[in-house]
């Protein structure tokens, strides 16, 4: 029983540390034109990310619990050595404000403990995520420089914008709302995942125990990567970040409609590079990209050490 608790505790705690992190990757643009203010833009997340989790997750849940493990059940200790592994990497990550993929860093951390406990990985899985993760920017890329090469032929940069400043305002809250519910359906299963494999609870009481977790970080924690994203990372007008927000919602939501889970971070990256190569301009600041690919480079290396030496603290502990 209490590694049941513990491993809930875990759980929800990766959540909290998950919702914080992705505040700027879905409201960074809204705030950023000035569309939201702070506690606006968190306001709103919150409650499509939980939406999001326990609407849209269940594929994603499926694919975490049984399709990386070749195992028909993981132990509870097991389980616990995966969450703890994720969210310390994650904390860290959002402690030094560099946004990185907290799915990645999951999915490792889960190979990692599974090859301690001699348990067999899907590498096929594995082998086709790193393809999708591989793919995700690029099609963000060229989503985002496609939806901006036409809204300039509909709407020309040097047409009087000042009359449709509202409805870009409106259209940019919609489409960070859109990126919210992606987030919730994309990663409450780096949380909640673990009570699938375990079968602690099912699909959905594991999606909304998750997405509540991630609701609660968004509100209590969001604030530094929102503002990380806003201003370090970005410049893009209401019409380029409309376009790149389109490109990651679309990405994201196609992946986890067929079970699938990518990072919001690296689509967003993608998605504002194409919509900046649309106008000719420089969209992403040079030096918060190194903070971010740096992160990108360490998440999944620090992931599978830091999972494999837990599990294999757990297990000499006898915690499974």
């Amino acid at each position: 029983m209490w590694l049941a608790i513990l491993l809930i505790a875990a759980a929800v705690a990766f959540a909290f540390s998950m919702g914080a992190h992705y505040t700027g990757a879905c409201m960074g643009m809204p705030y950023a034109a000035g569309a939201l203010r702070p506690w606006q833009a968190l306001a709103i997340m919150a409650p499509a990310t939980l939406v999001g989790a326990a609407l849209a997750s269940g594929a994603v849940e499926t694919t975490v619990g049984h399709g990386i493990l070749l195992t028909s059940h993981v132990a509870l200790g097991l389980a616990l050595a995966i969450v703890v592994s994720a969210l310390v990497l994650t904390s860290v990550y959002n402690f030094v404000t560099i946004p990185t993929s907290t799915i990645q860093i999951f999915v490792f951390s889960t190979v990692g403990a599974g090859l301690a406990a001699g348990i067999r990985v899907d590498w096929a899985t594995i082998e086709t995520l790193l393809a999708l993760w591989a793919i995700a920017p690029v099609a963000a890329f060229g989503l985002g420089y496609a939806i901006t090469r036409a809204s300039d032929r509909g709407w020309p940069p040097r047409a009087n914008s000042s009359r449709l400043a509202r409805p870009a305002m409106l259209g940019l809250t919609a489409v960070g709302t859109a990126a919210s519910f992606a987030m919730g359906a994309n990663d409450v299963a780096n949380a909640s995942g673990s009570f699938v494999m375990t079968g602690l609870f099912g699909l959905g009481a594991a999606a909304l125990i998750g997405g509540a977790g991630l609701a609660v970080g968004v509100l209590s924690w969001g604030r530094p990567l929102l503002e990380k994203v806003a201003f370090r990372i970005v410049r893009l007008d209401p019409r380029m970040a409309i376009g790149a927000q389109v490109a990651q919602a679309g990405i994201v939501l196609a992946y986890t409609s067929f079970g699938f889970f990518t990072s919001m971070n690296q689509v967003l990256v993608g998605a504002m590079l194409g919509t900046g190569v649309a106008r000719g301009q420089r969209t992403v600041f040079g030096g918060a990209v190194r903070d971010i690919l740096v992160g990108w480079s360490l998440g999944p290396v620090s992931g599978l050490a830091l999972g494999l030496a837990l599990a294999v603290a757990f297990r000499h502990a006898g915690l499974f």
